[in-house]
């Protein structure tokens, strides 16, 4: 889809993690408990938006980049959380770039890892960097979106949030958004590998038991 992998440090600039993303002062992922701080300007990344960032800073539109990696959070080590995990975003940035691009793109996407009989749906939602923003579900792969426990009896699995990106984040990048436009996604890569094999433990992945590790030759 001619999408370019884009990579940036784990040790990041909070103005890369936080401000150029439209992330206000007082937002709970800036506190002490949410994000490893190294300095008070130096951060763990908490995702890999800060490498969108310097793209969109370093090069012109247009842009169509992913940029996988791992990323830091401060939660406590359980079967679905981990203070270390991954995660793939994808940015998209040039003119006339509207949702329903965005729709294409992900509901293409979903069908080529989940089947091609995978239907998709958009909710609202609210992220700061983007505007509109959505959270995107797709129909169980194991029930076919007719409902049973790995869905929670809903037909449907939510693997990811996107949006249209913030015309105040394009501003932080020298993007002029009345010329161009564009949208962005992300996702956890542990949560859909989960998702689609069936682990119900994240632990396991990052465990090294290679009886486990073995069957995903």
């Amino acid at each position: 889809m001619g999408f370019s992998i884009a990579e940036g440090p784990e040790i990041e600039w909070a103005k890369y993690n936080f401000d150029y993303l439209n992330v206000p002062q007082d937002h709970s992922a800036r506190d002490l408990q949410d994000t490893f701080y190294y300095e008070d300007d130096i951060v763990l990344r908490t995702q890999t938006s800060p490498v969108q960032v310097r793209v969109m800073q370093e090069q012109k539109p247009p842009l169509r980049i992913i940029s996988p990696g791992r990323v830091y959070r401060c939660d406590e080590i359980d079967a679905t959380h981990s203070p270390v995990f991954h995660q793939m975003e994808g940015l998209v940035i040039d003119k006339g770039i509207t949702m329903s691009d965005l729709k294409g793109t992900l509901d293409l996407f979903a069908k080529k890892l989940f089947g091609e009989q995978t239907k998709t749906k958009f909710r609202p939602h609210q992220f700061y960097f983007t505007e509109p923003s959505a959270e995107m579900d797709v129909t169980c792969f194991k029930c076919g979106g007719i409902g049973c426990k790995v869905c929670s009896n809903t037909g449907w699995i939510e693997i990811l949030g996107c949006g249209m990106v913030h015309p105040n984040v394009l501003r932080f990048c020298g993007i002029d958004p009345d010329e161009y436009s564009g949208f962005a996604f992300g996702m956890g890569l542990d949560r859909i590998t989960m998702i689609k094999y069936g682990i119900n433990d994240l632990r396991l992945l990052f465990e090294n038991d290679l009886r486990f590790l073995a069957q995903f030759k």
